[in-house]
């Protein structure tokens, strides 16, 4: 909303200036976002009598002007030729910084002294409106009768400021500057001087028109509908200070009947919109638009409306959008002799709705949607007709006032104790008094009770709260005091399960993976196929039609991330989420659902991170080298078993991922009859549940000094049945070697000749080491002939030489 001061300083007495003012409104909780000087640029501008031309001395195509500039007389050279003897003209003085950035200094050309300059239209960022027709060639020329030596911005009537307010939907009403004024007189306790019409219980007494009739077919849509019948109309430009308050407001002059439209929207925040009166045949109807009907509105477009949008419209055609533009075929022209003024009160929603799918928005829609006062129609007419009387530019002469509801009175309570509890600061009765009578509000008093008479005008005010935050803004935000919470004084700090989030996050993004966050509703085929379709949560309003379920599982929004960043020649994927699912139980839909917390992560494409700056593949042993590095950081003895879903995962390269014979995930690479579907090759995922992981990670960092003495190396090769598992063999070789034993790792199996066809060799390496002493060879070769007799005993295992 913007606020010319000057309009503002007609309906209250301030005598701040602009800045002060949003400084106060600001205070006040009455945001302004900025405040523009329109006389910026004509600050050392005046208006010049050419007193002299004479041709320069030593140039042809210069002249040397005398300019009375009121004051003194100046001498300026310029190279205009469209001036004569007599003429005024805008003069920049020197020092002067023009609208278009240019600035003024004393100069000398070829040897004559110029103290400032002639101005043109393209200088001063002025339309062909201002000047006589000779400015075209040249320097601006101004009517005979402009001041000498006034400043030019006040000839042009812009020595006005401009508040741009930032409005929030909880304040509407300041979306008219009669309310604005009644925030500043709050605010300041300055006394407003609004137009009659602005004062409630305002009647305006009119005949009702015999050959006209208004019928509201869609009463949940429109509550009232008003119109004033003016006859014998004369169109022509407004009045020059009404131009300039529209101008200053944003909004562009049009002829006297749209002008006085728009003046008193925006004076009273009341939408109006005139009709010509003789392109209406029959009744005015305000009802749903057809399927297919077709509105070409003020801007000259088709219009397609639909069932849900109101139009008003006569006995066969649409005529106009309820609430946001009118239609060409009713539109105001030169020739109209006839009109009907609309001020009526529209549903917010449905006007919010039609202008989003239209793609309209007008200060007419912005108004509706934010919430209008009902009470205001037919007041909003009323000051219409005064306007049209006092311009004389037409004669009311009927009223149409069709009412289908309008909500009651509202009354509030406040009680000064609790204000004082929920504020803070201790109040006074006769404070809340003089609140409520510096913002003109009607009340009763009962003991420390006031019962308030809320005005139609204030539809943010509803509740006790609502007046508590009245009384905060008008004694002043500051008058609060500033405390700390009361309890106990103890420091915060993350959770256990917190710290272990972040260290698994921390832990994930060292390894090389980006962390991505996704919806946490997905598809539901999807979410059936990875997750769990009996335990998932369909979606009553999704953001998108194929976005219906919340999520049981991590995996199908990985692998959008992934295809996304494929398509797009992004060929190096290693993300990873951590996030909830939700899993509905078969109970009734009140209940919450179950959150579980998880951990996910996938692969694919080439790598460039290798150490030796070669691109590799990312496969199984990738993630898998991922989870055993979280696996060390805390603690945790994952095991990897055949994985049970093999529809979804290679048969070959997948896993069950358990701990301690829990199955809490899973490990792998997405089966290749699944590749097509999702657009990836080669893919390799995982997904853990968290919560198993916290419950037995290692709380405590154990750490020991590197070790001081040498380790030995053996390497162990024996020959096992095929379905011999190699990890139960190692399991049973870390039993065995004791404390000793410090590492045990595969580096071979083999299959094949001299090896039976049911048999299969298994090579170990074993690393022995003492924290305390060094190792002598016998002991290790002890050692090593137990593990082999141990693992020959249960296994029957043969050792290869």
């Amino acid at each position: 909303m913007k606020v010319s001061l000057e309009w503002l300083r007609e309906l209250v007495d301030v005598d701040q200036s602009a800045e002060e003012l949003a400084e106060t409104l600001t205070r006040g909780g009455i945001e302004v976002e900025d405040v523009a000087n329109l006389n910026k640029g004509f600050e050392k501008v005046v208006i010049g009598g050419l007193v002299s031309l004479t041709k320069h001395p030593d140039a042809d195509r210069l002249l040397v002007c005398a300019v009375n500039v009121g004051l003194e007389e100046i001498v300026i050279v310029t190279g205009a030729q469209n001036l004569l003897v007599g003429d005024r003209v805008p003069v920049a003085m020197v020092g002067a910084t023009l609208p278009n950035d240019l600035t003024i200094r004393k100069s000398k050309l070829r040897g004559v002294v110029s103290l400032g300059m002639l101005c043109s239209r393209e200088e001063l960022l002025l339309d062909a409106t201002v000047g006589l027709e000779r400015s075209a060639d040249g320097i601006l020329i101004l009517l005979p009768d402009a001041p000498i030596g006034e400043n030019f911005g006040k000839y042009l009537g812009r020595e006005d400021s401009v508040l741009d307010l930032e409005l929030y939907p909880n304040r509407p009403d300041c979306l008219a500057m009669v309310n604005v004024a009644r925030e500043v007189a709050s605010l300041t306790r300055k006394k407003p001087h609004l137009p009659k019409w602005a004062e409630p219980n305002q009647v305006m007494t009119l005949p009702t028109a015999s050959d006209l009739r208004i019928i509201i077919e869609e009463g949940e849509l429109c509550w009232r509908y008003a119109g004033l019948v003016v006859e014998d109309v004369q169109i022509a430009p407004s009045p020059e200070w009404m131009q300039r308050r529209l101008k200053a407001a944003g909004v562009r002059p049009i002829s006297n009947i749209v002008d006085i439209t728009n003046y008193c929207m925006l004076e009273m925040g009341q939408p109006l919109h005139a009709f010509d009166r003789d392109k209406i045949s029959g009744d005015v109807h305000v009802r749903a638009g057809y399927p297919n009907e077709i509105i070409v509105s003020l801007d000259g477009v088709e219009r397609f409306l639909q069932a849900d949008t109101l139009v008003i419209a006569d006995d066969h055609q649409a005529l106009a959008v309820a609430g946001v533009m009118g239609g060409l075929n009713s539109e105001v022209t030169q020739d109209t002799k006839r009109l009907l003024i609309e001020s009526a009160h529209f549903s917010a929603v449905s006007i919010r709705r039609t202008s989003r799918r239209l793609g309209l928005r007008s200060e007419a829609s912005n108004r509706y949607e934010k919430g209008i006062n009902p009470y205001g129609c037919v007041a909003t007419l009323g000051r219409v007709r005064d306007l049209i009387l006092e311009l004389g530019v037409g004669r009311p002469v009927a009223l149409i006032d069709e009412v289908k509801h309008l909500p009651p009175t509202r009354r509030v309570s406040l009680s000064v104790q609790h204000t004082t509890t929920v504020l803070g600061v201790d109040l006074k009765t006769a404070e809340i008094r003089q609140v409520l009578e510096d913002l003109n509000f009607e009340y009763q008093e009962q003991g420390d009770i006031f019962d308030v008479e809320i005005p139609s005008y204030r539809s943010d005010i509803e509740i006790e709260q609502d007046l508590m935050e009245e009384v905060a803004r008008l004694i002043g935000y500051d008058r609060i005091p500033t405390t700390l919470p009361q309890g106990d004084q103890t420091q915060g700090s993350r959770t256990a399960e917190q710290e272990f989030r972040r260290r698994l996050r921390r832990a994930l993004a060292q390894s090389g993976m980006d962390e991505v966050i996704t919806y946490s509703f997905t598809r539901a085929e999807a979410d059936a196929q990875w997750g769990s379709a009996k335990h998932s949560i369909p979606l009553f309003n999704p953001l998108r039609d194929e976005l219906g379920v919340m999520r049981t599982t991590l995996v199908p929004g990985l692998l959008d991330v992934a295809a996304r960043n494929l398509a797009r020649r992004n060929t190096d994927v290693s993300i990873f989420e951590i996030g909830n699912t939700y899993w509905g139980e078969e109970r009734p839909l009140q209940n919450l659902p179950r959150e579980e917390l998880r951990v996910s992560g996938l692969a694919v494409g080439k790598s460039g991170r290798h150490w030796l700056n070669q691109s590799v593949n990312y496969d199984f042993y990738y993630l898998k080298g991922i989870l055993e590095g979280l696996a060390q950081e805390f603690g945790l003895e994952l095991e990897y078993r055949i994985a049970k879903n093999q529809s979804l995962l290679h048969p070959g390269r997948s896993a069950d991922v358990y701990l301690q014979n829990q199955c809490i995930g899973f490990l792998g690479e997405m089966h290749p009859s699944l590749e097509k579907e999702w657009e990836l090759e080669r893919v390799v995922l995982f997904e853990l549940e968290f919560n198993p992981l916290f419950a037995r990670m290692r709380q405590t960092v154990r750490a020991h000094s590197i070790p001081r003495f040498p380790a030995i190396q053996r390497d162990l090769a024996v020959v096992v049945a095929v379905e011999t598992q190699a990890d139960a063999v190692m399991s049973k070789m870390k039993k065995l070697g004791g404390q000793l034993l410090q590492q045990v790792e595969i580096f071979d199996v083999y299959t094949g000749k001299p090896i039976p066809d049911d048999r299969k060799s298994l090579a170990f390496m074993l690393r022995y080491q003492s924290l305390e002493r060094t190792l002598t060879d016998e002991e290790v070769n002890i050692l090593n002939s137990r593990i082999l007799e141990g693992i020959q005993q249960e296994f029957a295992a043969e050792w290869r030489k």
